[in-house]
């Protein structure tokens, strides 16, 4: 949901969200990529929970390690994804 109310005082659907990764060769307790606040500098068009991490890049991580991909035949099946973050290489053990 968006952090400010609209027009008739609710709130609409929102972009920013949460990914839960979940099995035995998650490295769990954790929290991967960054919190970006909700002061007004810091939303999405001043309403909205900011995006800090493209869900392709957290998908290409766990998919990768699971079958034992490369970066090629993970940018064939995520074209134009952004690379991983750094902090992801370790959300799943090798």
């Amino acid at each position: 949901r968006t952090v400010h109310e609209n027009g008739n005082r609710g709130t609409d659907h929102g972009h920013g969200n949460v990914i839960w990764v979940a099995g035995g060769k998650v490295r769990g307790g954790r929290i991967y990529g960054e919190w970006p606040g909700l002061g007004p500098t810091q939303l999405h068009e001043n309403r909205d929970l900011a995006i800090t991490t493209d869900y392709r890049a957290a998908l290409a991580t766990v998919i990768g390690r699971h079958l034992r991909i490369g970066d090629s035949p993970l940018a064939q099946i995520f074209p134009g994804a952004p690379a991983a973050r750094a902090n992801l290489a370790g959300l799943v053990e090798a």
